[in-house]
C-alpha cells in the first residue's frame, strides 16, 4: 500500500519592534515556503511544508509584550493569536528584552506560541525557528514512528515502538496491589485523585480518542520475582533485570484486557509485603530508581510505595495505610505521557519549556499528537483496505453487501479527505476525517458476513459433496444409460405393420 503525505504548517512569524533583521530580502510582509523530505520506504513519501508568513507586530500584541514576564506575555498573546490546530505564532523579541531570563533564547508557551530572542542575522534566525517549529509539531523521528510498521527496523530510534498505537479509545485501570492485607490496611482514595489530576488531562486529550477510567484494589497478589535482601541497606531490591518478569503473573489477576475493544493502559500501585519492606527499584547501573517506579512501553507502569515500619514493635496489625495520592499520581502521569510519546525531548539548554500546569500538555503538544496520529490512521486505513482487496482477490466467490461496498466507499473518501486537509495545514479536520476513514474500514474488514470461513475453495466444495452424492449417483447413471440404450435398440427394430 503506497502512500504520500504533505504535511502544512502554517507559521506566522511576528517581529516586535527593534527586532527584524537587516539583512530581510524583501520588506514586510512576506511569504516563504520551506519543504522538507521525510525518508520511509519506496512506497511512503513524506513531505513537509512549513509555510511561513513573516509580519510586524500590531499594537495589541505590541502590548501584550511589553508584560513583566514571559509567561505573562504568553497569556496576554493568547487571544490575539490563530487558535487553529496545527498552527504555530513565534513572536521574535529584541535582543535587549528582559522577558526572557538570561541565557534563554526561546521560551515555548502552553498554547501555540513561542518568544524568541534576535540575535544574529537572518540566517541563524531562520535555523532558530526551524528547530522550534520541529519541537511544536512534528520531528522527523515522530513521523517515522507513527509510520513504524512501513520503516525498515534499522532506521527506528531506540523510543519508536515505545508510545501507544493510534486508537479510537482507550481503558485506563488503575489497581491497587495488597499482598499483605493481615499486616497492611490501605486506603487509596482514586476516585478524588482521579477528578484532579488524572481528569484534566483526560479532557484534553477527548479530542484524540475517547477515555475510560476504572479503578480495583487486588488483595493477595504478589509480584512473580522474589526481591534481594540488601544487607549494607537492610532492604529488598527489585533489580531493572528482573522487571520484566513481574508484570506477567500480576497480568493475570487484573483480567480487564481480555473483554477490552481499546488498549489498556494498567497502572499498578504495589505496597510490599511486610516480609519484603522497604522494596526499592534499581536501575541498569544498581542505582536506586528515585520514583521507585518503572514503565513497560504499551502496557502501563507500576510504583512500589513503601510503609514505614511501625514506631513500636507492639502496633496492633493490620497497619493502617493512608496513600498519598499527590506523590503516587505524579509518577503515574508522568508514565501517562510516556504511553502517548508526549516526553519531552533532549532540548538545548537554551529552550525553555513552560510546564503545562494542571491540563497536562501544552496545546502544541496534543497538535503533536495529532500530527503523529492523523499520519497513522490514514497509513492503517490503507493497510487495511488493501488487506481486504486482497482476500476478495483470492475468494472469488465472495458476497459483498451493500452496506460492505458503502463503508468500503466511505474509508476511501474520508482517507483522501484527510491527506487533503493535511495538505493544506488543517490539521482538525484532517484527523476527523482520518478517524472516520479508520471506522468506517475496520466496520468493513470486520463485517461478519466477509469472514472467509464462510466460503469454501471449489476444490473444497468437490470433497465434501462427492462422498455424499456418488453413491445416489451411481444408480442413477446406470439406469439413465440403460433407457437410453433401449430407446436406440427401439429405433432399430423394424415395426411390425399388420
Amino acid at each position: 500500500a503506497s502512500a504520500q503525505f504533505q504535511l502544512a504548517v502554517p507559521v506566522a512569524v511576528v517581529f516586535a519592534p527593534g527586532s527584524v533583521p537587516g539583512d530581510l530580502p524583501r520588506p514586510l510582509p512576506f511569504r516563504d515556503v520551506q519543504e522538507m523530505e521525510i525518508p520511509v520506504n519506496l512506497r511512503t513519501t513524506v513531505t513537509t511544508r512549513y509555510e511561513t508568513i513573516y509580519r510586524s507586530t500590531t499594537a495589541q500584541e505590541e502590548a501584550a509584550l511589553e508584560a513583566a514576564t514571559a509567561r505573562e506575555a504568553d497569556a496576554a498573546l493568547h487571544p490575539l493569536q490563530d487558535a487553529s490546530l496545527g498552527s504555530l505564532t513565534l513572536y521574535v523579541v529584541p535582543e535587549t528584552s528582559s522577558l526572557l531570563p538570561q541565557g534563554i533564547s526561546v521560551y515555548v508557551g502552553k498554547h501555540r506560541s513561542a518568544l524568541v530572542r534576535a540575535g544574529g542575522g537572518l540566517a541563524a534566525l531562520r535555523a532558530r525557528l526551524q528547530q522550534l517549529t520541529q519541537v511544536m509539531s512534528f520531528t522527523v523521528s515522530s513521523i517515522t514512528a507513527a509510520l513504524s510498521d512501513r520503516v525498515p527496523d534499522g532506521q527506528l530510534g531506540p523510543d519508536a515502538r515505545r508510545h501507544l498505537k493510534s486508537s479510537l479509545g482507550y481503558e485506563i485501570t488503575f489497581s491497587l496491589l495488597n499482598p499483605d492485607p493481615k499486616s497492611h490496611a490501605v486506603d487509596w482514595d482514586i476516585e478524588d485523585a482521579v477528578n484532579r489530576y488524572v481528569q484534566p488531562v483526560l479532557d484534553k486529550l477527548s479530542l484524540v480518542a475517547n477515555f475510560s477510567v476504572d479503578s480495583q484494589i487486588l488483595y493477595y497478589a504478589v509480584l512473580g520475582v522474589t526481591p534481594r535482601f540488601d544487607k549494607e541497606s537492610s532492604s529488598f531490591l527489585l533489580s531493572a533485570h528482573s522487571l520484566p518478569h513481574v508484570i506477567n503473573p500480576v497480568e493475570a489477576r487484573l483480567g480487564s484486557s481480555a473483554a477490552s475493544l481499546y488498549p489498556v493502559l494498567n497502572f499498578l500501585l504495589y505496597v510490599p509485603e511486610r516480609s519484603h519492606s522497604p522494596l526499592y527499584i534499581q536501575d541498569k547501573d544498581g542505582a536506586p530508581v528515585s520514583t521507585n517506579a518503572f514503565h513497560s512501553p504499551r502496557w502501563g507502569g507500576i510504583m512500589v510505595y513503601n510503609v514505614e515500619a511501625p514506631a513500636s514493635p507492639q502496633a496492633s496489625l493490620p497497619l493502617h495505610v493512608e496513600v498519598d495520592m499527590v506523590r503516587v499520581m505524579e509518577v503515574f502521569l508522568a508514565q501517562l505521557r510516556l504511553l502517548f510519546g508526549l516526553s519531552r525531548e533532549e532540548l538545548p539548554p537554551e529552550f525553555l519549556l513552560e510546564s503545562p500546569g494542571n491540563e497536562g500538555l501544552a496545546d502544541w503538544e496534543l497538535d503533536r499528537l495529532l500530527w503523529a496520529h492523523t499520519v497513522e490512521n490514514i497509513a492503517t486505513v490503507s493497510t487495511t483496505l488493501t488487506s481486504l482487496a486482497q482476500l476478495l482477490d483470492k475468494i472469488g466467490n465472495i458476497v459483498i453487501k451493500d452496506d460492505v461496498a458503502s463503508e468500503v466507499y466511505r474509508a476511501v473518501a474520508s482517507a483522501q479527505s484527510a491527506v487533503a486537509e493535511l495538505a493544506v495545514g488543517h490539521l482538525h479536520s484532517a484527523f476527523q476525517a482520518s478517524k472516520e476513514a479508520v471506522t468506517s474500514s475496520e466496520r468493513a474488514f470486520f463485517d461478519p458476513s466477509l469472514l472467509h470461513l464462510l466460503y469454501f475453495p471449489d476444490d473444497q466444495k468437490f470433497a465434501i459433496y462427492i462422498p455424499l452424492f456418488l453413491p445416489m449417483a451411481v444408480p442413477i447413471l446406470l439406469s439413465l444409460a440403460k433407457i437410453v440404450r433401449e430407446t436406440r435398440q427401439r429405433k432399430k427394430e423394424p415395426t411390425k405393420v399388420d
